[in-house]
């Protein structure tokens, strides 16, 4: 809002802002902020609601101060003086209608008088935020805890435990319901507010679940050398097995941190882990089969690999909610 300087402005201002039901927490005009270091305007930026009767320079400095404090900024304008505010801000936004420096300034520009354009981006920005961050945490926890696997397998067994077309064919099948996370359905509590890149976040999730699908592959390695005296064929048709079925559902248990069941997945997502799971499952028992070095295994076998992936999902998701307990315990 570009208001004439006067000390009528700020009850206009204040007058606006009441009349949007925005919350006001602070009001702050120009004369006030020039007495302001930038230390300062740091601190009270951040507690202001409205800025009144400021020139070009303190709008400029207001959004460095917001930026320097960790906030994303976006600012509107359509006239010459608001170049340096367009410049310095995050996301400048100008119309169609502005002056050639506005609109040059400007990252966006309206071509449509409807500030609906800008809420819709955002939404959009944040589910593709969102279904990014999915796909990586589900990608990063399955390919550490597989890495983490094979590398403890190769130290006691006499034979390589899965041969590179059965790799191959793991990271192919798992890729096509990957690909459909894209599309899938966020969580409303996803898109209620801005996230940031956290590497660290992405780093414990990565170790915490990586470990977790770990321990059943072992407890796999283990049923099938110890239980049922797996031939070498036999063990890597039921790791095989075991591994992608897990990295499978880890995929429907980590795009959301409600409980799995009650967040309802996209349809190319759910429809597509169906029908590789169902691939999954029917594979050693097709003709082509050998081509992979598959072998058809026992009935008490499958059952087995199956039953422990199911106890790998309820492990998950005590996992998955003991994880985010920890974050909000951290931050509150």
């Amino acid at each position: 809002m570009r208001l004439k300087s006067s000390p009528a402005t700020t009850k206009v201002a204040r007058h606006v802002a009441e009349a949007v039901k925005l919350q006001i927490d602070g009001v702050l005009t120009g004369s006030a902020l020039n007495d302001l270091n930038d230390e300062a305007l740091w601190h009270a930026a951040e507690r202001t609601t409205i800025f009144a009767e400021v020139d070009p320079n303190q709008k400029e400095r207001i959004i460095l101060a917001l930026r320097k404090t960790g906030h994303v900024v976006g600012y509107m304008g359509d006239g010459i003086n608001d170049a340096p505010a367009l410049h310095a801000s995050d996301v400048g936004i100008s119309v169609d209608t502005a002056v050639d420096v506005a609109k040059d300034a400007a990252d966006f520009v309206l071509l449509r008088q409807d500030l609906d354009i800008l809420r819709e981006g955002i939404d959009e920005g944040r589910r593709t935020f969102a279904n990014t961050l999915k796909y990586i945490l589900t990608t990063i926890s399955a390919n550490f805890g597989n890495m983490f696997s094979m590398a403890g397998a190769s130290l006691f067994l006499p034979f390589l435990p899965l041969l590179a077309p059965q790799i191959l064919l793991n990271n192919f099948l798992s890729d096509i319901p990957g690909t459909a996370i894209a599309g899938d359905n966020v969580d409303p509590e996803w898109v209620a507010k801005p996230r940031r890149w956290n590497t660290k976040f992405i780093r414990n999730y990565m170790v915490l679940f990586g470990l977790v699908s770990s321990i059943f592959d072992f407890a796999t390695f283990g049923v099938l050398l110890f239980i049922f005296r797996a031939s070498p064929e036999e063990f890597r048709t039921g790791w095989f097995i075991e591994s992608l079925m897990t990295e499978l559902v880890i995929a429907m248990v980590v795009r959301t941190r409600r409980v799995f069941f009650r967040s309802r997945p996209g349809t190319l997502l759910w429809v597509s882990t169906v029908i590789v799971i169902a691939i999954t499952i029917l594979l050693p028992y097709l003709p082509f089969a050998g081509i992979f070095g598959f072998i058809p295994l026992p009935a008490p076998l499958m059952l087995t690999v199956l039953g422990l992936t199911g106890l790998y999902v309820l492990v998950t998701e005590i996992a998955k909610k003991f994880f985010y307990a920890r974050i909000e315990n951290a931050s509150a």
